[in-house]
């Protein structure tokens, strides 16, 4: 997972959303609500959402862009599971949060770029049912 998060709050503005995309080279930022984390902004959303319907970007507030609820998965849980809950939902990013603190963000290319590494897991915890059977 990331670890490095970018975060807004509910009241900024879309522009403002996407200067901070673009400064912190990210396609997406976590918006808090009184420092609760309670959506997520994405690069898709500030297109879909916002340019396709001409709208400005300066009066637009990320509240009426974001996705929202926040699904979420504690840090505690396993990969295979956030998989899972990202596979359920259609999701590319899946925030890691516990009591509202945000750990990090766990994206699908994440997952690409450490395929190698979860695939000798698998393994290994296959071989390991065998054995015990």
């Amino acid at each position: 997972m990331r670890k490095d998060i970018s975060t807004i709050d509910i009241e900024s503005s879309a522009f403002e959303a996407s200067k901070m995309m673009s400064n912190d080279k990210v396609c997406y930022i976590i918006v808090r609500d009184k420092n609760q984390p309670v959506g997520i902004v994405t690069m898709n959303d500030l297109v879909l959402k916002i340019m396709a319907k001409d709208k400005d970007s300066k009066t637009v507030k990320v509240s009426e862009c974001m996705s929202s609820p926040l699904i979420t998965i504690e840090p505690n849980r396993s990969v295979e599971e956030a998989v899972e809950v990202m596979k359920k939902h259609g999701f590319k990013r899946l925030p890691i949060v516990k009591n509202n603190t945000i750990y990090g963000i766990f994206c699908v290319k994440d997952l690409i770029e450490h395929y190698d590494e979860f695939e000798r897991r698998l393994v290994t915890d296959i071989i390991r049912v065998i054995r015990v059977q």
